[in-house]
């Protein structure tokens, strides 16, 4: 098996109102890809949000006595810490340069996902509002542009509980089940697996994030190309709830 990650050049600073399903036809005509069947297209989040125009004006937020609390804390800016508050349902942890809570999303991550980075000073840009909604408008426009089967999935950086480091997660997705349930298959001593679900999603958001970078890259969209399994989950319905956890069964909580 061989997948190839390949990176869009030449995406532009988008802005609120862009079209980003034109911005990556461009881009793919541009680079002279072929678009194939089975190919998927992540996009980063900040990218989403920004065509949206859902940015945050950190100097039009009135912090309120508990972000003022949680600022004493976590050592963040009181508005920063309202907008955080403002865009999540849970606060589950507060410690040194971090807020952990559950977005109104449901995603349990650092500082409700708002991001500082790729953005004007004194903004910041939330969680696209519905990514899943995002990411299927953005497959029908190109899988109508191309005639091909394609997914997407709008992806976003995000740390995880015990390791050091941030990795590429998916938090939006259409076209593919980001969950491949492999129980019931055979392991190579034919043992039935009970237990095995694979993030097929988080894992392509954290390949496609290798190419994407962390700073000045300028590569948000990243296609993956020779991924079989996309036969397989394949699912014009698909959203990205299978990978959430229910909270009765989050142990770090």
């Amino acid at each position: 098996m061989e997948i190839k990650l390949i990176g869009l050049k030449d995406i532009p600073l988008v802005e609120s109102g862009d079209n980003v399903g034109e911005i990556i036809k461009d881009a793919v005509i541009n680079q002279n890809y072929e678009l194939k069947n089975g190919d998927i297209i992540l996009i980063a989040e900040t990218l989403i949000s920004k065509a949206e125009g859902n940015i945050i004006k950190l100097d039009d937020i009135v912090p309120s006595d508990k972000a003022y609390e949680y600022s004493e804390i976590c050592k963040k800016d009181a508005k920063l810490v309202e907008a955080i508050l403002q865009n999540s349902n849970e606060v589950i942890k507060v410690g040194p340069n971090f807020i952990i809570c559950e977005t109104l999303h449901g995603f349990v991550c650092a500082n409700a996902a708002i991001d500082e980075s790729n953005v004007d000073d004194g903004f910041a840009t939330p969680v696209p509002e519905n990514p899943d909604e995002s990411a299927r408008g953005i497959r029908e426009y190109l899988e109508e542009e191309f005639n091909k089967d394609l997914a997407v999935i709008i992806t976003d950086t995000q740390g995880r509980a015990f390791r050091v480091g941030a990795i590429g997660t998916a938090i939006g997705c259409s076209g593919m089940d980001p969950l491949w349930v492999r129980i019931g298959e055979k392991d190579l001593y034919g043992r039935e697996l009970e237990t095995t679900e694979v993030a097929t999603a988080d894992e392509l958001a954290s390949a496609a994030s290798l190419i994407m970078g962390q700073a000045d890259e300028g590569l948000p969209v990243v296609i993956i190309s020779g991924f079989t399994a996309f036969n397989h989950l394949m699912n014009k319905k698909s959203n990205i709830k299978p990978l959430l956890r229910q909270k009765e069964y989050d142990v770090f909580r």
